[in-house]
């Protein structure tokens, strides 16, 4: 039989969508067209917001049974790590209190695993074309698996195949990609002793840009280096990568310390292009956009996975609703859930871009203004209780609190903030780690 609902893409959205969809009781089939997943550096730290749904879904016990990393701050620092601006988020209401930090081939393995009975996956498959009614309305796709072609049909489709979604140009939604002017160079570094004091996700400025260190677990750290564009063209051999990464982390004494293990390990060096996304539309006439192919932020704010995921909840929900009212997964039900998926999430989406994207230029953009505004925003920002608890509540995706324009300038120091010692209490303490 047909399913309720066709995913593509078994990325943390797609999975995500899935998850939540077959949680209302309806028959969903994900495709993707890769046979296995791929180890790829990228979506490794969850948010408090999107911890709420793997709490809920059990996904959360699962990574915390495979030795989850549990992080209490995100900390921007100068280069000998001194903290120059703190996210607190033990400042955060219990249980939402914690970053999680774990392999992304581990998230996506804990959220299949926890699928449910009336979700199924098939890996290896591709989209070839979408199949539409005579309205125009999206039905299904025509599917390509090993030498066989054939039609699944659904009364809704979600396009999770990334950021340079098909399905999303299928539906004639234009969304620009626009690259920053630098790649991230990752590495997987084994250095049990560096792991076990590294406590938080750390963010250093430096006059050659960002460098982002963080436990995995294991007695494992990633290992972020800002390079541009063509800095690293052309660099092939061993010796040639251990210069570069040595006299990359020689400009960071607080890293220093950590070349030797650098050094053991360029075998793990992933280089990375990094863009950002906002589609204008989450939804066509029978389609929604989740994950990568709906939004994409620069990593330095650890929010691209974790808007994927509540996406997905909120795609549930709205869902849910319609069909609370009206029934059976009619097109009627399906689209007005899809409109109002589309007008509750793309505000949330445009404010998490704002903020990723404002934390992003702090420490990465090199330009001379760049420098001047971010170190500015960076150590106002830091000194300002007030503006701490709201950025870093922000950023859990717990709720936006969007900053007003004078909030703008006091980050900036041009004027004053005489409310900045006004913060809700501090609760009673952190829960342990589990």
């Amino acid at each position: 039989m047909s399913p309720d609902v066709l995913v593509c893409g078994a990325g943390v959205g797609g999975l995500a969508a899935a998850r939540a969809l077959g949680g209302l009781g309806l028959d969903v089939l994900v495709v993707d067209k890769q046979p296995r997943i791929r180890p790829i550096a990228k979506g490794e730290v969850l948010q408090p917001g999107a911890l709420r749904l793997l709490r809920s879904w059990g996904v959360e016990q699962r990574l915390d049974a495979q030795g989850a990393v549990r992080l209490g701050r995100l900390v921007v620092r100068d280069p000998r790590g001194t903290a120059l601006m703190s996210l607190d988020y033990g400042q955060l209401p219990a249980p939402d209190q914690w970053l999680l930090a774990h392999d992304h081939t581990t998230i996506l393995t804990a959220l299949a695993e926890g699928l449910g009975p009336r979700v199924e996956l098939r890996r290896g498959v591709r989209a070839e074309l979408p199949l539409r009614d005579d309205s125009g309305r999206i039905t299904g796709l025509r599917l390509a698996e090993g030498g066989r072609v054939y039609e699944e049909r659904a009364p809704l489709v979600v396009a999770a195949d990334g950021i340079s979604s098909r399905l999303r140009s299928w539906a004639d939604i234009e969304a620009k990609r626009i690259d920053y002017p630098h790649r991230l160079v990752s590495f997987d570094i084994a250095d049990a002793e560096a792991a076990a004091r590294a406590d938080d996700f750390s963010a250093y400025v430096t006059d050659r840009g960002l460098r982002l260190l963080y436990p995995l677990p294991g007695g494992r750290l990633r290992l972020y280096l800002q390079a541009g564009p063509d800095e690293l063209r052309g660099v092939t051999a061993r010796g040639e990568l251990a210069d570069w990464a040595t006299r990359a982390l020689s400009q960071v004494p607080a890293l220093e310390p950590l070349t030797a293990s650098l050094l053991a390990h360029l075998d793990t060096r992933q280089t990375l292009p990094v863009g950002r996304l906002l589609s204008p539309r989450l939804a066509g006439h029978g389609l929604a956009l989740v994950g990568e192919a709906a939004y994409a932020v620069h990593p330095m704010a650890a929010q691209g996975m974790n808007t994927a995921i509540t996406s997905a909840g909120a795609l549930a929900e709205r869902l849910a609703d319609r069909l609370e009212h009206m029934g059976g997964m009619s097109a009627a039900a399906v689209d007005g859930a899809l409109r109002d998926y589309h007008e509750r999430q793309l505000p949330l989406l445009a404010q998490a871009a704002r903020t990723s994207g404002n934390a992003a230029r702090m420490v990465t953009d090199l330009s001379w203004r760049g420098r001047i505004l971010g170190r500015r925003a960076v150590r106002h920002t830091g000194a300002n209780p007030r503006l701490l608890h709201t950025v870093t509540h922000n950023m859990s995706g717990l709720g936006p609190r969007p900053l007003t324009p004078l909030d703008r300038l006091q980050q900036l120091g041009l004027v004053p903030d005489p409310r900045a010692h006004r913060v809700p209490a501090a609760p009673a303490g952190r829960p342990q780690s589990m």
